[in-house]
């Protein structure tokens, strides 16, 4: 059976933070404010080869879901949960290597494919 990144404890409401949407009015679209999403994620082990495209694919649904412009994305592994977080966080911080990575036709459908299904394993 399918399950979802968080029946599987890789993602969960406490990993997620956001910063300054107190002071921010989300429906006034005049409001210049950025709010911070913070997205921790802990891979099913240590040496997990999905950990990037985990990872992408939640930065990806976060992008599509908020309001443009409105809220600076931060999305990375929790830490000491991955043998290879560092390099796998610095990746997910580069928006160029974000944009290029979603330019491969291949790596866009199973973003695509992931976040449709609801972000669940096969």
């Amino acid at each position: 059976h399918p399950h979802t990144l968080e029946q599987l404890g890789v993602v969960s409401v406490e990993q997620v933070e956001l910063i300054g949407v107190d002071d921010m009015d989300i429906d006034d679209e005049s409001n210049v404010n950025t709010a911070i999403v913070n997205v921790k994620f802990t891979p099913t082990i240590p040496h997990c080869s999905m950990a990037t495209l985990i990872g992408l694919c939640i930065r990806v649904k976060l992008l599509r879901s908020l309001p443009p412009g409105r809220f600076k994305i931060s999305v990375q592994i929790e830490p000491g949960t991955h043998a290879s977080e560092r390099a796998i966080n610095k990746q997910l911080r580069d928006k160029e290597r974000v944009c290029a990575a979603l330019e491969n036709k291949h790596l866009a459908g199973v973003v695509n494919k992931c976040i449709r299904n609801g972000m669940t394993t096969q």
